[in-house]
C-alpha cells in the first residue's frame, strides 16, 4: 500500500465511521490492517484490530445485539488499551475512553481522528 492509498483508506474510514456507516468503515479499516499485517507490525496490527472490532461492536449496538457488543466490544476495547503509538495514525486514548462509555451506552458513539486532528 502507498502512502497516498493508505491516506486515501484512513480518510475514508474516518469519514465513514463518523457517518455511522459502521460495516464500511470496517471494510475500509481492515484494508490497513492488511497491510500493516504483510509488513509484519504486530503490535500496530493489534490496535487496527481493536478499531475494526469497535466499528462492530457498535453496528452490534445499532441492531440490538447485546451479545455482540459485549463480546466484540470488549476484545475491542483489549486491544486499544494503552498509550497512544505513533505508528497508528488515528487517535486512540480518547478514543478507547468515549467507547467504553457508548457501549455502555452512556454516551454517543466515539468520533474517529487523525491524531493531527484531535
Amino acid at each position: 500500500m502507498t502512502p497516498d492509498d493508505r491516506r486515501a483508506s484512513l480518510l475514508r474510514a474516518r469519514d465513514l465511521f463518523n457517518a455511522g456507516e459502521y460495516w464500511l468503515a470496517h471494510e475500509a479499516l481492515e484494508t490497513v490492517w492488511r497491510s500493516i499485517i504483510s509488513d509484519g507490525n504486530r503490535d500496530a496490527a493489534r490496535v487496527w484490530q481493536g478499531l475494526i472490532q469497535a466499528a462492530a461492536a457498535l453496528l452490534h449496538q445499532r441492531r440490538g445485539n447485546r451479545h455482540g457488543v459485549a463480546a466484540v466490544g470488549r476484545a475491542a476495547l483489549d486491544k486499544l488499551a494503552g498509550a497512544q503509538r505513533s505508528d497508528v495514525e488515528f487517535e486512540t486514548e480518547r478514543f478507547r475512553a468515549h467507547l467504553e462509555r457508548a457501549l455502555a451506552g452512556e454516551a454517543e458513539p466515539p468520533r474517529l481522528e487523525l491524531q493531527t486532528e484531535a
